[in-house]
């Protein structure tokens, strides 16, 4: 499919999306895409430790509000309207 492409071709197109999407809006672009890629390959592998039962989250966040104990009772903690005495 690309074989018959040369630097020339690859030259213009890249001439192209820096005329449709304009220099600022690149890095930005860049920058989602490879955040969409990471993601993609976490839930990959997630997908894939799943399939083996050996599924472990690759979110740090994740396993830090999983570990935390949970509490019924949170009446000790200030209202959002601020302290009340």
């Amino acid at each position: 499919m690309f074989a018959n492409l040369t630097g020339w071709h690859f030259l213009i197109i890249l001439v192209i999306i820096l005329l449709l999407f304009g220099a600022p809006k690149l890095p930005a672009l860049a920058r989602s895409l490879g955040q969409s890629m990471k993601i993609l390959k976490s839930e990959v592998r997630e997908n894939d430790g799943a399939k083996d039962g050996t599924a472990t989250s690759t979110n740090p966040d994740s396993t830090a509000k999983d570990a935390a104990p949970s509490t019924a009772d949170d009446t000790s903690k200030p209202s959002a309207g601020g302290p009340s005495a």
